[in-house]
Order: C-alpha cells, then sequence, then structure tokens
C-alpha cells in the first residue's frame, strides 16, 4: 500500500481570498515503511508574504522570487502522488489549497476522501489533549528538535515518523 505523508506551507488562511503555497513537502511510504523517496517544492506565491505568515515558516518573497509558479510544478507534483492515500495533520487546510491551485491549472482536484487526517485521528484517540505535530511528537518520543519552524518536508518527515 502506497502513502504519501504530506504537508504545505502557505501565505495564510485562505486560498479563495488570495492566498496561495509557498512550499510542499511529502514522503512516500510503502506499507507504512518510509521509501527514502520525497517531494519537496519552494513555490513562487505572486504576491507579497503577510509577516504572520512568515513568523510561521521563515519563507520570505525574496526567497520564493526565483521559485517556480505552482502552474509550473502542478502535474509534477501529481504525478509524484499518484493515486496514493495522502496521510496529512490537519489535512482540511492542505486539501484546501491544494485543491484551489490545482482547479486554477484546470487540473482535476484531489478527493477528499483520498485524505487520512492525523489531526481528526489524535482529537478522537486523546479527546482534551493537545493534538498539534509538536505535542504529538512529545507524547510518542519523536525528536523533532530540528524544528524551528514549520517546513513542509521537514513536518512531512516527523510525521512519517
Amino acid at each position: 500500500m502506497r502513502e504519501i505523508v504530506l504537508d504545505t506551507e502557505t501565505t495564510g488562511f485562505d486560498p479563495e481570498s488570495g492566498d496561495r503555497i509557498v512550499e510542499i513537502g511529502g514522503v512516500e511510504l510503502h506499507n507504512h515503511v518510509a521509501t527514502g523517496r520525497t517531494y519537496h517544492q519552494y513555490i513562487n506565491p505572486e504576491r507579497d508574504m503577510p509577516q504572520e505568515a512568515y513568523e510561521v515558516h521563515g519563507l520570505s518573497i525574496e526567497f520564493l522570487s526565483d521559485k517556480p509558479k505552482f502552474a509550473e510544478i502542478g502535474q509534477a507534483f501529481l504525478d509524484f502522488v499518484g493515486d496514493a492515500k495522502l496521510v496529512i495533520h490537519n489535512a482540511s487546510f492542505d486539501m484546501k489549497f491544494l485543491n484551489a491551485e490545482l482547479k486554477w491549472m484546470k487540473l482535476p482536484p484531489l478527493p477528499f476522501d483520498r485524505a487520512i487526517d492525523t489531526l481528526a485521528i489524535a482529537r478522537k484517540k486523546f479527546p482534551g489533549s493537545p493534538a498539534s505535530l509538536d505535542a504529538l511528537c512529545r507524547r510518542f518520543g519523536i525528536d523533532n528538535s530540528a524544528r524551528t519552524l514549520h517546513g513542509a518536508l521537514l513536518d512531512s518527515e516527523i510525521l512519517a515518523d
């Protein structure tokens, strides 16, 4: 069984109000074991970077300005994902952004039923407890000391652990 552990970083919270994806990271699993194959792409959002977003992931518009636009990498991303299940912490957020970007490219959306939401699983399994990625790392003894800011590939690797 092939799965992709996936994360995105964005300029904000709502693609319909102009926010865009600035980074995608994915880790391929086969039968729940990392294969060593990953997908990582920084993306030029074609807009400014709000300070609040910069403080979350540290990606400046200056850094992203020479990176490809989503329209240039969308098909390669879909090719990497293929028909795999998508394992995502807070899947509704990432799926909303990915499907908005794919729609703008006139590419088919990723069906939401392909997403396994680890945030929903954590909230159900540990009701009332913190369910952030950092909280889950503490709960399960996963080293996340390299995570000073959010990063799509790093967060995908941590979630895969």
